[in-house]
């Protein structure tokens, strides 16, 4: 499929999948609360009437920021699913989430200031194992190009399961979820005192439900990145994970942020580095992913044959005359 062609379903399919995950989120949390919950299409109609509300600010700048968060998640899912270089779509995730923040601290209100604050927390916590699944991904596949991943014969998962659910923990606290909602919650016990969004109303708000939307169908692609060699298989890990996930929420109470950034650390040494560590170790062995298996070059072997034939030619004893031979064509 090109490329385009991908960008173009990114762009018109992702706010509808994203929110369609987000109403069965609603009605998932609220099964498992004993309670009936809102219809599916809810986060639209949502997203639709705080598009008619008031825009209340407290600075205009602030929704500048808000604007520009939209637009570099939108961008960030764009350069994923177009194939771009994976290093550059977690740049390009980073700025969004630190255009977030600015915007929150524009605000200059003290429950914004504190969300704020927590935000950058969790994204010193979830960064180091983003990183590291990027970096074990082009260990096994020899790049970082999202499509040439995407297209690599073998599962990436059974050469990276520790990386995978190191980037499982991490997922915990890049949606928002329990018991990493340090910043903002979408449970109704903290809607009226919401952190980092306090203080946004109106379109600005909605902007930036459809940016988590966008960031969502991300996100998920990316899981689906550890079983593109059999796609039905991808499809079901990124379903199965964004359960996982909700279910997650829904079970454990929210941690404080010492114990948080600690832990994704924790995590990050052992189950990313370690997965990495323990494949630099294998990689040099009989047992390898298929991209990095050694191939001789075909100058080597043209040299080699060369050098045999003079050796030939020359009467040398095949055992002495092949190395001598091939010194001397080499200019030795």
């Amino acid at each position: 499929m090109s490329p385009w062609i991908r960008l173009a379903i990114y762009l018109v399919a992702a706010p509808v999948l994203g929110g369609l995950l987000a109403g069965l989120d609603r009605i998932i949390s609220a099964r498992m609360q004993a309670r009936r919950g809102p219809p599916l299409l809810q986060p639209f109609y949502d997203v639709a009437k705080l598009w008619q509300k008031e825009n209340i600010v407290v600075r205009r700048s602030q929704n500048f920021y808000v604007l520009f968060f939209l637009l570099l998640v939108i961008f960030t899912g764009a350069l994923f699913f177009a194939g771009s270089d994976l290093l550059l779509v977690i740049f390009a995730l980073t700025l969004a989430a630190i255009f977030f923040v600015l915007g929150a601290y524009k605000a200059s209100s003290p429950y914004s200031f504190l969300g704020a604050e927590r935000e950058l927390i969790q994204m010193m916590a979830y960064e180091p194992m983003v990183l590291l699944t990027a970096i074990g991904m082009y260990m096994v596949t020899k790049t970082f190009h999202v499509h040439e991943i995407a297209s690599h014969p073998a599962l990436l998962i059974v050469w990276l399961p520790g990386v995978f659910l190191g980037f499982l923990y991490a997922l915990e606290i890049k949606f928002r979820k329990s018991p990493f909602d340090l910043s903002s919650s979408h449970h109704a016990h903290q809607e009226l005192v919401r952190g980092i969004t306090t203080e946004f109303s109106g379109r600005a708000l909605a902007m930036i439900e459809v940016a988590h939307w966008y960031e969502n169908v991300f996100l998920l692609g990316w899981v689906y990145l550890f079983f593109a060699a059999w796609p039905p298989a991808g499809i079901a890990a990124a379903l199965t994970v964004f359960g996982f996930v909700i279910l997650v929420d829904n079970v454990f109470a929210r941690l404080k942020w010492q114990a948080a950034l600690k832990s994704a650390w924790l995590a990050a040494a052992l189950l990313g580095l370690g997965n990495i560590l323990v494949l630099s170790l294998i990689a040099p062995g009989g047992s390898r992913p298929a991209s990095m298996a050694v191939v001789p070059k075909p100058a080597q072997a043209g040299s080699t044959a060369a050098a045999a034939r003079v050796s030939a030619a020359a009467g040398a004893p095949a055992g002495l005359g092949a190395p001598m031979a091939e010194n001397l064509l080499r200019g030795n």
